[in-house]
């Protein structure tokens, strides 16, 4: 469990685990029924339909943003690890040897595939007008704290999130991308997401 001043971010496993009553999956169930996200129903229908399932099979883990003032359901970020493949000629000079140093370099594809953790899911909730309770840019970095966490504890550099291809969605992610950047010490790559 990650708490700041505004809020707390809470692991699904710490629901899933637990012989608490006041937790367990049915109240975690419950919990996740009151998100909404109109404006992406894939986050919306990934956090109530697979989040449980794929945190049980060790896919991914899905952590949930508490408001510490209403004490409400804000969002939630998923991790995931997962191989990244980067073709040669797609980086520059510099960011192939900092990827050099993590990867396997594949000289027939001319390409370096590497462990890299994964911001899978990133949304906001939107019922009853919470996701003016918490900015895009606050959920970013929360998933960015607990990332650093589990680079601190397992290792790895390599960070990255794959998202669709709209110009209002990458602008969101060009703008938080130079301050990330500066924290995490180009850890990063950004990847537009193609369906």
């Amino acid at each position: 469990m990650v708490e700041n001043d505004r809020f707390l971010v809470t692991n699904i496993r710490q629901y899933l685990n637990s012989d608490n009553p006041k937790l367990g999956e049915d109240k975690l169930i419950q919990e996740l029924s009151e998100f909404s996200c109109p404006q992406n129903s894939d986050i919306e229908h990934f956090l109530k339909k697979s989040a449980i399932e794929f945190t049980k099979k060790n896919q991914s883990v899905t952590n949930l943003v508490f408001s510490l003032k209403s004490m409400a359901l804000v969002g939630y970020f998923t991790i995931a690890l997962k191989p990244l493949t980067v073709r040669g000629e797609r980086v520059s000079n510099t960011i192939k040897r900092k990827i050099m140093r993590v990867s396997d370099f594949d000289s027939q594809t001319q390409t370096y595939t590497m462990s890299a953790y994964l911001i899978a899911q990133l949304g906001k909730n939107y019922t009853d007008g919470r996701n003016k309770e918490i900015m895009g840019a606050e959920l970013l970095e929360l998933a960015w704290s607990i990332i650093e966490d589990i680079q601190y504890m397992g290792g790895g550099m390599v960070v990255f999130l794959e998202a669709n291809d709209e110009e209002r969605l990458l602008a969101f992610y060009q703008d938080n991308n130079s301050h990330l950047l500066r924290k995490v010490w180009l850890r990063t790559i950004w990847l537009p997401f193609h369906k």
